[in-house]
């Protein structure tokens, strides 16, 4: 959420992707079981993480349209967030009972393919590959 509740940062992605650069935004499906569990073991109950998920997908809504821009929602386990700019991955895990801002996030480095940064790409390339692009919601 802390993203998408960050309008200079929308302008700014929204910026670099007319500028050439790619953006992909793979975001929990908020009528998936996955999104429902994850917010029963946060403590938050199901319909809170849904709809969590429905008000980030409204206002990353801005992104939509802009070419080079990806938005898609999947259905699997959701067990950290991955960001990615360049070489640089950042991975927020998710632990069992802590929201996302209370967990750690580690800072990697994409040198190869392999080690750890490599494990978590490949993670969100196969998420995203079986995910479906957000039509309006």
């Amino acid at each position: 959420m802390f993203l998408a509740e960050d309008a200079g940062l929308l302008r700014l992605i929204a910026e670099r992707a007319r500028a050439g650069v790619s953006v992909r935004i793979l975001l929990g499906d908020p009528d998936s079981r996955q999104v429902a569990a994850r917010g029963a073991e946060e403590g938050i109950g199901p319909e809170v993480m849904a709809g969590r998920t429905r008000n980030a997908i409204t206002l990353y809504g801005c992104l939509r349209d802009v070419e080079r821009i990806e938005l898609r929602l999947h259905g699997t386990v959701l067990y950290n967030s991955i960001y990615r700019a360049d070489r640089d991955v950042l991975v927020n895990t998710h632990a069992y009972s802590t929201s996302a801002a209370d967990a750690p996030v580690i800072h990697l480095r994409s040198n190869s393919d392999a080690g750890t940064a490599a494990v978590h790409l490949t993670s969100f390339e196969r998420i995203w590959n079986q995910s479906r692009p957000l039509v309006d919601a």
